[in-house]
């Protein structure tokens, strides 16, 4: 561990926001993923990146911070009612996690953000970001991906039912003069503690790009994106394996 990274871990918090209540997949959080309890991805990778005081679980779940503790998380406090509702933002939950730690007079510079589902996140890409966010002196780097088409041709769909353009006088407009787009991947997010508690946003104004392939992301929203996640995972293992 280099003595930059030593630094950061003494400093920095990892947080995982994983509540009971996911409606669109059931019990998601530790749903099965290749074999291995979909939480555990995120968890292995923040407690291999080498760069935290501690990695906990933000979760109002017994069985989720049972299966987060099996796996070297912690879980000092269980997440509020309040912020555990379908309203609640990943801002909100963090709030109180710092509110929580101040509280034990434990309080932190850095930290990362790191969604519960979110396989295809690395040690080595944390440990990469939290360094951009230290050495580079920001508010904090966010994990993008290009959008694999340019939105400025893009469409949509009239109350007339008829397709139209969005935006009509890029029609001749070629795609390879147009400036490439991106989109926050929905991994992690490595913040400055200040930044995040005046902001109140997941990335803020001073905030640098992580670029990842499209082949390191899948939204999980669904049965269909989860058979096309673990495709994507088989894959990559295999590239791995190859070399």
């Amino acid at each position: 561990m280099s003595s930059s990274e030593k630094g950061i871990m003494r400093r920095a918090l990892a947080i995982i926001p994983a509540r009971g209540g996911s409606k669109r997949i059931p019990r998601k959080n530790t749903r099965p993923f290749v074999g291995q309890p979909i939480i555990r991805y995120s968890i292995d990778a923040a407690l291999g990146a080498g760069c935290f005081e501690e990695v906990m679980v933000s979760t109002d779940d017994q069985e989720i911070a049972a299966v987060a503790m099996a796996y070297g998380a912690k879980i000092p406090f269980l997440r509020s009612a309040e912020r555990s509702n379908d309203y609640a933002t990943t801002v909100d939950v963090i709030e109180e996690v710092l509110e929580c730690y101040s509280r034990m007079e434990n309080r932190f510079e850095y930290l990362c953000c790191i969604y519960p589902t979110a396989p295809f996140v690395t040690s080595e890409k944390i440990a990469t970001c939290m360094r951009m966010l230290v050495e580079q002196d920001v508010d904090a780097v966010l994990p993008v991906v290009r959008f694999s088409y340019p939105i400025q041709r893009s469409l949509k769909i009239d109350g007339d039912g008829f397709v139209r353009m969005v935006w009509p006088e890029n029609y001749n407009m070629r795609s390879q003069d147009m400036n490439p787009t991106y989109h926050d991947s929905g991994q992690f997010y490595c913040m400055r503690t200040a930044a995040l508690l005046a902001q109140k946003r997941l990335f803020a104004e001073r905030t640098l790009p992580f670029e990842l392939s499209e082949l390191e992301v899948q939204d999980l929203d669904n049965e269909e994106d989860w058979r096309l996640a673990e495709v994507k995972c088989r894959v990559m293992k295999e590239r791995r394996r190859e070399g």
